[in-house]
């Protein structure tokens, strides 16, 4: 059994922001799990990925599955990294019945990052091939439009990261 409290570690921030970075970081600590929505969804739907409407159908599917396996982590006495994105209102609901299901902790790791720095670091690992999923420019826009901060109201436990 792990000597800490297991707790259940969200991230939020903008495509390249940053998140996967950090997840890897937190994931890194005895008795912690990653579990990483781009990794799950490239090996489900290879090649199935080509939009906003196909990213929000196959999350979907995969929320459904991965929120009752989290829970069981979390009681079990695992921390997990959960490395999908919590940038809706939408989606942070749905973080908080994970957590609240299991009767532990979480963090919010809110990252703020300027869109300028995050296109450029979005060109940069579209170059080196080594993420899951290319994203272009005019996608990111697409994506951002939906992105909202989390604020105080939420009653969430915000860790904020800036560069």
């Amino acid at each position: 059994m792990p000597a800490q409290e297991p707790v259940l570690h969200l991230v939020c921030g903008k495509i390249a922001a940053g998140k996967s970075t950090l997840t890897a970081g937190l994931g890194a600590h005895p008795g912690t799990i990653v579990v990483a929505e781009d990794r799950w969804l490239a090996r489900l739907y290879p090649d199935a990925q080509t939009g906003l409407a196909d990213y929000v159908r196959h999350s979907a599917r995969l929320r459904s599955v991965m929120g009752p396996h989290v829970v069981d982590l979390l009681r079990a006495g695992l921390s997990v990294v959960l490395d999908f994105p919590a940038n809706t209102l939408a989606s942070r609901a749905w973080m908080r019945t994970l957590f609240e299901e299991a009767g532990v902790a979480h963090r919010l790791h809110s990252l703020d990052v300027s869109d300028d720095v995050c296109k450029a670091r979005l060109r940069a690992r579209n170059a080196s091939g080594t993420h899951d999923f290319t994203v272009t420019d005019a996608e990111f826009e697409l994506f951002t439009q939906y992105f909202v901060a989390p604020t105080p109201e939420e009653g969430f436990n915000v860790i904020l990261h800036r560069p």
